[in-house]
């Protein structure tokens, strides 16, 4: 399985500009043929907590349709972060669009302190099962760092976990050192997205990696660069796309 992460600087509270970047990372990406791409947390806002309760939407936004199409037409898995909205309730979210089936829309269970008095959190777990051999957990962010987040991802056997962040500069190298013991301590390739330049307030960290299931670091990006960085789990082969994003 080929499986891509983004790093990109983000539009604060554009929905249609971030979606046109995304567009034009996935084009990128196409060539390369990945199974599946992640963005980083909240993509298609920047992580604007205090601009969430207008910005909110669900799955079935019809400014979505465009990644839909590219999933169902290229077979590709994609991970886009949204804030969601039902009814009162505001969740930190991410649409995966799986081709030719319905949007499944992924919550953030375990929220950060401070997203405690504006978001909801979600209750509903969720594996991408893409076949037998390749079963991932996606992570939003804080997720990461609780013990029965990664314990669902055990228990349901995953061979992938996915953390789609924003990491500041101050908290990177921490979540780094987690990410890599998730790995090598429950034997699943390891990947994070995050961003680079300012969003919510924070000086973004960039570093986007990923770890093979062992907790080797095999790719990072730096804390400047947009890019996308893909993964075969099974040659083990690593491309690197940035030139389009200088």
């Amino acid at each position: 399985m080929k499986i891509g992460i983004v790093q990109l600087k983000p539009l604060k509270g554009d929905i249609e500009g971030n979606l046109n970047k995304h567009l034009k990372f996935i084009d990128a990406a196409l060539e390369k043929q990945p199974d599946l791409l992640m963005f980083p947390e909240l993509s298609m806002t920047g992580y604007e907590p205090e601009l969430a309760k207008d910005l909110a939407n669900n799955s079935n936004d019809n400014r979505l349709i465009p990644l839909q199409e590219i999933s169902d037409k290229y077979n590709i898995i994609l991970c886009v972060g949204i804030p969601t909205r039902n009814n009162d309730e505001l969740f930190i979210s991410m649409i995966i669009f799986r081709p030719n089936k319905e949007r499944v829309t992924y919550s953030k269970q375990y929220l950060y302190p401070t997203e405690k008095g504006i978001f909801t959190a979600g209750h509903t777990p969720y594996i991408i099962s893409y076949d037998e051999e390749n079963r991932i957990a996606p992570a939003i962010c804080y997720e990461l760092s609780n013990i029965e987040h990664i314990d669902y991802a055990r228990k349901m056997n995953a061979t992938v976990y996915m953390a789609s962040v924003l990491n500041s500069v101050n908290g990177v190298d921490a979540d780094i050192e987690k990410l890599s013991k998730i790995a090598s301590t429950n034997q699943m390739t390891t990947f994070m997205s995050n961003y680079i330049g300012e969003s919510g307030g924070y000086e973004c960290a960039g570093k986007s990696s990923i770890w093979n299931s062992k907790g080797e670091l095999i790719a990072q990006f730096d804390d400047k660069t947009e890019g996308i960085l893909i993964y075969d789990t099974q040659t083990e082969a690593i491309d690197s796309i940035t030139k389009l994003f200088v």
